[in-house]
């Protein structure tokens, strides 16, 4: 019999680097945003709203949105240096995430104030992957799917989620396993055993809930960056941020320090 498995999948990337030598003063951030769905609303609206978009704007659906490239026209993005034409597909791909059903937990670190903070600062990556696999265990609290056992009077539902990161490189792939298993063994805030597996995608694999994850990790961190600065993009997600009594801060957008 298989395992019981989570509504839920978990799609995480990234946003800056995560090497705290030579820092970027222009966005001296590492941000990591956890996407969140329901594998339901994944196949059955984000999915196809992808492909859709893809086949109206490239004729096939095998393009694969890198925000990076999108924002500096390379690629097959090139096509965007007309004006014009990039204020439309860019307008047309926001309101798309817009109105995709998802969640977001974003953990944004700044690494100037942390390498300020602390004689020996921890991996950004690891930092942001702590605090943002604890906060998914919250929200499957909120959800229903996770209880702990009460006085013996309530069973522990602890179904076993997926969580799909890109791959990197063997080394800091095998590196990143290592701190993920350490997290759910029970190093974490409430030192609580996380029943979470992760997946590792392949850097050309057309995942849209990948692809989604990363088109909105540097806007989040404009807007903590910049919060004067125009942000539509950020304006588009921030509805999707997770709340804890009312409040996107501290939960469902993480600052550190």
């Amino acid at each position: 019999m298989s395992k019981l498995q989570s509504e839920y999948l978990v799609f995480v990337d990234e946003s800056g680097s995560h090497t705290m030598g030579n820092i970027d003063p222009q966005y001296p951030l590492f941000v990591l945003a956890f996407f969140i769905v329901k594998k339901s609303d994944y196949v059955a609206h984000i999915t196809p709203a992808v492909q859709h978009f893809k086949f109206r704007h490239f004729g096939h659906d095998q393009v694969i949105l890198h925000e990076r490239d999108i924002r500096k026209d390379c690629g097959d993005f090139s096509f965007l240096k007309t004006p014009a034409l990039k204020t439309a597909f860019l307008d047309e791909l926001t309101d798309i995430i817009a109105a995709a059903p998802f969640r977001l937990i974003c953990v944004v670190v700044d690494k100037i104030k942390h390498k300020t903070r602390y004689t020996t600062p921890a991996n950004p990556y690891h930092l942001g992957l702590e605090f943002g696999l604890e906060r998914v265990r919250g929200f499957l609290q909120q959800q229903g799917e996770w209880a702990a056992a009460v006085n013996g009077s309530q069973s522990c539902i602890d179904p076993s989620v997926h969580v799909i990161v890109e791959k990197r490189g063997k080394n800091e792939d095998d590196e990143l396993e290592l701190e993920f298993r350490r997290i759910c063994d029970g190093a974490n805030y409430k030192n609580e055993k996380l029943n979470f597996e992760i997946v590792f995608a392949d850097k050309k694999s057309n995942s849209a809930g990948l692809q989604l994850a990363d088109l909105v990790a540097r806007p989040i961190g404009l807007s903590v960056l910049r919060p004067e600065q125009p942000n539509r993009a950020f304006d588009a997600v921030k509805s999707k941020l997770l709340l804890k009594n009312g409040r996107v801060e501290g939960w469902g957008l993480k600052c550190f320090p």
